[in-house]
């Protein structure tokens, strides 16, 4: 009897890995949705490259004055509060701010100054690059 080699057929393998990636490809930028935001367009800003703290003023603020943390609700009474103990940890004092386009300019300073007396140092207004949604 002649000994046979016995070779493992990775063709398979390879096809449910393949399978596999496209996936997570499709899957992944679904689970970066945050709060729906009709953000305004500016010409001249930069995209962010890094993550950040940010707060979302949806155009619902007007109902119930909350507005979002993160992916967090906060009323805007308990907001500064929450900023303080949000920032805790951090080295970096800022917070990037997306307002809904259909946001009064009284009701985005209310919330500038919450902001301001929860510690917060520098805040960044996200709008959206032109072209996109």
């Amino acid at each position: 009897m002649t000994p046979t080699l016995a070779e493992i057929n990775v063709v398979p393998l390879v096809d449910v890995m393949l399978v596999l990636l496209i996936i997570f490809m499709v899957a992944a930028p679904m689970l970066q949705r945050g709060v729906e935001v009709k953000l305004p367009v500016a010409t001249r800003s930069e995209e962010i490259a890094s993550e950040r703290l940010f707060v979302s003023i949806p155009l619902s603020y007007r109902e119930d004055t909350r507005v979002y943390l993160g992916e967090e609700t906060v009323p805007l009474t308990a907001l500064a509060e929450r900023m303080r103990q949000t920032l805790l940890n951090r080295t970096d004092r800022q917070v990037f701010l997306r307002g809904d386009g259909g946001i009064r300019y009284d009701e985005f300073m209310t919330i500038l100054d919450t902001l301001k007396e929860g510690g917060v140092e520098n805040v960044g207004l996200v709008t959206a690059l032109p072209g996109e949604r």
